[in-house]
């Protein structure tokens, strides 16, 4: 899969994983990834997807923390949950969110499956071990896009590992930009009310 990384990555991953913080971090980048997807979706459906994104976002949160803490670089943690998130889309026939396309899961399955299948996480079940007490908030299916022969916002080709394409536009495969000396937690996205960046 291909992602962005810059500066508010690594503070996201700074205050993802700074006591106190953490929670007001959590919940800003919850708030941001599900206006980020539902722009996606067509308006009339978004109101009926935001309390599942909410709750789901906001358990993957957890799945990118043990990503980092079983050794994942911060590209790989975030790769998991957009991981995740797909198989969610997929299996919801939220077919305009998705970011690969489904015929590329397996693959993608593949390179994580150890952590994958240590935390029960698959495509019937996006959250695995991750999913809260009582799951997360249900939301109406469209599942006649799944029929579709293309995603219209789904990028396919890469597949065989994560890219991350930086600032300057260089994409580097293997997630392997350097980390900065110095991060600042509060330049996370979404702790700046005014931050569009991407997730």
């Amino acid at each position: 899969m291909k992602l962005r990384q810059n500066l508010r990555h690594w503070a996201a991953k700074k205050a993802l994983t700074t006591p106190v913080i953490s929670d007001v971090a959590n919940d800003k980048l919850v708030d941001l990834h599900t206006k980020i997807f539902l722009e996606k979706a067509d308006e009339e459906a978004r109101e009926d997807r935001r309390a599942h994104l909410d709750g789901f976002f906001d358990a993957t949160m957890d799945t990118y923390v043990a990503a980092l803490e079983a050794g994942f670089t911060e590209a790989e943690a975030r790769e998991i949950t957009h991981i995740q998130a797909n198989f969610d889309f997929f299996n919801h026939g939220w077919t305009e969110m998705m970011e690969i396309p489904a015929e590329e899961f397996e693959d993608h399955f593949r390179r994580y499956e150890d952590f994958f299948k240590r935390y029960g996480i698959s495509v019937d079940d996006p959250l695995g071990d991750f999913s809260p007490v009582g799951g997360v908030p249900s939301a109406p299916e469209t599942p006649e896009k799944r029929d579709q022969p293309a995603y219209e916002n789904a990028i396919a080709g890469f597949a065989d590992d994560v890219y991350v394409q930086d600032d300057s536009g260089t994409v580097h495969q293997g997630g392997d930009t350097a980390e900065p000396a110095a991060v600042d937690p509060s330049d996370a996205p979404g702790l700046d009310e005014t931050d569009v960046a991407d997730s």
